[in-house]
């Protein structure tokens, strides 16, 4: 999985960001993580008020608990995930009365594609994983 931030107003691209947790050896290591943690760096603050996190699957809820941390103004996801997501799925956490920050969100941007890929991806890793993979 793959997250980018870019700030609208340039459409500069801030940081990316890949899934990273096994490779890493970090449970946060997910995409939007390591592309928060870049931006973060590169822009000298905590806070990515006003940037856009393009992401390619529904965050989960940690990623989404960071993300209204961050401040950042819209997030854009291409598959929905009912299963671990926490924005539209799970515990809705951007509608909770104690969320800090509400971004702006939006998603289905190439969802089929984007959900076609993830699918092929993981089915390939647990192939190789149960030793039917290279």
């Amino acid at each position: 999985m793959g997250a980018i931030l870019v700030d609208p107003a340039s459409n500069a691209v801030i940081s990316t960001g890949a899934n990273g947790p096994i490779c890493a050896h970090d449970p946060t290591a997910h995409a939007e993580i390591v592309a928060m943690r870049r931006a973060a760096t590169a822009l000298q603050n905590y806070r990515l008020t006003g940037l856009t996190l393009y992401v390619t699957l529904e965050p989960c809820a940690m990623c989404a608990g960071a993300i209204s941390h961050a401040r950042i103004g819209r997030v854009v996801w291409a598959a929905d995930d009912p299963k671990g997501g926490a924005v539209l799925h799970g515990p809705r956490l951007f509608e909770q009365p104690t969320c800090h920050w509400r971004p702006a969100t939006e998603w289905g941007l190439l969802a089929e594609e984007a959900s076609s890929l993830l699918k092929s991806f993981f089915r390939q890793r647990r192939g190789t994983a149960a030793g039917g993979g290279r």
